[in-house]
C-alpha cells in the first residue's frame, strides 16, 4: 500500500541528465566573476537539490560541497591578504607585520597592508570557484554514481565495473568499522588507541576479503571479462580514435572555459573530439556484448532538465560575446551590473525543480517494518 503523503508518480531521473544540467551551470559560472550571477547560480542549485534530492546517502552531498566552497573562499581571501602582489589598492583596511622577501621575489609581499580592493577581488575569484564546486556537488547529490556508471559505453565496461565495485565497498567498509567498534564498546573495550585500531582493522579486512572472493566468483559466473577476438589493427585503431577524441574534448572544453584563447580551440575542437571519441567507443564496443537490466529511460523530463542547464550556459556564452563587460566588474569596489540575459537563462535552470519527477521515497513506517522483519529473520 502506498502511503497517502507520497506522490503518485515518482521515478529516478537519468543520472546523465542531472550531470548535463550541472555541467551547464558550471560552464556558466566559469564565464563570469559577477557576484550577482554567481549568487544566482548558487541559489538555483540549492533550490533544485532541496526539491529533488532523494533519501539515499548521497542525497546529503550538497551540504558537504557547500562547506568546502566556504573553505575555498576563506583560503582565497587569506592568501590574497597575506601573500600577494604589492599593488593591492588604496582603501586600507588594516596593516599586518611585513616580512622582507629576497630580490628575486620582487612584486610579492608577505604581510603588510591589506586593502579592500584586494579582499573583494579575492572574494569574487573564490566565489567563482566555489560556485563551480557547488554545481558538481549538486550533481553528486541528485544522481547516483552507480546508475551513471551503468550507462558507460560497452568499450569501457571494465572500468565501469571496477568503479562500481569501489563505490560499493567503500561505504561497506565504513559501516563494518562502525559495527565492529560498537561490538567492542558493548564488551567494555575502549574505542581509542592503536590497540583498538588493530582490533578493528582485522575483522574489517577479513570481511572485505570474503566479500571480494564472493564477488569475484559471482562476476565470473555471469561472464564478466569475456570479450570477442579482435585483430591488432582494430585494437590500435580503437585506442587511437578514443585517445585522440578525448584529447580533442579536453582542448575544446579548455577553449570554451577560457575566453582569451582562440575560437578554434573551443567548439570546433570539442565537436571534432566528440566525433572521434564516439567512433572509437563504437568500434571498441563491438568487441564486448552487453545487456542491461531495466535501463534508465530518457524521456521528456530528461530533455527538459539537460536542456535547462545548457540554456544557462548558452546565455552566458552569448553575453560574453555581445557584452563581456557585464560579466566582470570594472573594479573591485564597483557596483555589479545585473544583465537580463544571464539572469533569465540561469533562472530557467530552475525548471528541474518542477519538471523532473520526484524521486522514489520510502515511508518511515515501511522502513521500520522492514527493519523489524530483518531482526526477526536474523
Amino acid at each position: 500500500m502506498r502511503p497517502a503523503h507520497l506522490p503518485s508518480y515518482s521515478r529516478n531521473l537519468h543520472p546523465g541528465a542531472w550531470w548535463l544540467w550541472a555541467i551547464g551551470l558550471a560552464a556558466a559560472a566559469s564565464r563570469t566573476t559577477n557576484p550577482v550571477i554567481l549568487a544566482l547560480v548558487l541559489a538555483v542549485t540549492g533550490m533544485v537539490v532541496a526539491a529533488r534530492r532523494s533519501d539515499a546517502p548521497w542525497g546529503n552531498a550538497y551540504a558537504a560541497f557547500l562547506k568546502l566552497a566556504l573553505v575555498i573562499i576563506a583560503v582565497r581571501i587569506l592568501l590574497q591578504a597575506v601573500l600577494s602582489s604589492s599593488a593591492q589598492g588604496v582603501t586600507v583596511l588594516f596593516t599586518m607585520p611585513e616580512v622582507p622577501l629576497p630580490e628575486f621575489l620582487a612584486g610579492l609581499k608577505l604581510g603588510g597592508v591589506v586593502t579592500a580592493e584586494a579582499v573583494l577581488r579575492a572574494f569574487y575569484e573564490g566565489l567563482q570557484l566555489a560556485t563551480i564546486i557547488c554545481c558538481v556537488g549538486a550533481a553528486n547529490a541528485l544522481a547516483s554514481a552507480r546508475r551513471l556508471l551503468r550507462c558507460v559505453p560497452a568499450a569501457l565496461y571494465e572500468i565501469g565495473v571496477a568503479t562500481v565495485v569501489a563505490l560499493t565497498f567503500a561505504p561497506q567498509l565504513v559501516s563494518d568499522a562502525a559495527r565492529v567498534r560498537a561490538a567492542h564498546r558493548l564488551r567494555g573495550q575502549s574505542g581509542g588507541g592503536l590497540r583498538a585500531l588493530g582490533r578493528t582493522a582485522m575483522p574489517v579486512l577479513e570481511g572485505a576479503l570474503d566479500r571480494s572472493v564472493e564477488l569475484a566468483a559471482a562476476m565470473d559466473s555471469r561472464g564478466y571479462g569475456r570479450t570477442t577476438d579482435a585483430s591488432r589493427v582494430d585494437r590500435r585503431m580503437t585506442a587511437l580514435l578514443t585517445f585522440g577524441g578525448l584529447l580533442g574534448v579536453c582542448v575544446g572544453i579548455y577553449g570554451l572555459l577560457d575566453a582569451s584563447t582562440s575560437p578554434w580551440l573551443g567548439m570546433p575542437s570539442l565537436l571534432l573530439g566528440s566525433v572521434l571519441a564516439s567512433a572509437g567507443l563504437a568500434l571498441g564496443g563491438r568487441r564486448t556484448k552487453r545487456t542491461r537490466y531495466r535501463p534508465d529511460p530518457w524521456a521528456l523530463p530528461e530533455w527538459l532538465v539537460a536542456g535547462s542547464g545548457l540554456v544557462a550556459a548558452a546565455g552566458l556564452f552569448v553575453t560574453g560575446a555581445v557584452d563581456p563587460g557585464s560579466l566582470h566588474l570594472p573594479g573591485p569596489l564597483a557596483v555589479p551590473a545585473v544583465p537580463w540575459l544571464p539572469v533569465v537563462t540561469v533562472l530557467f535552470a530552475l525548471l528541474p525543480a518542477v519538471a523532473a519527477p520526484a524521486p522514489p521515497r520510502v515511508a518511515p513506517v515501511e522502513v521500520a517494518d522492514e527493519s523489524r522483519a530483518r531482526e526477526v529473520a536474523a
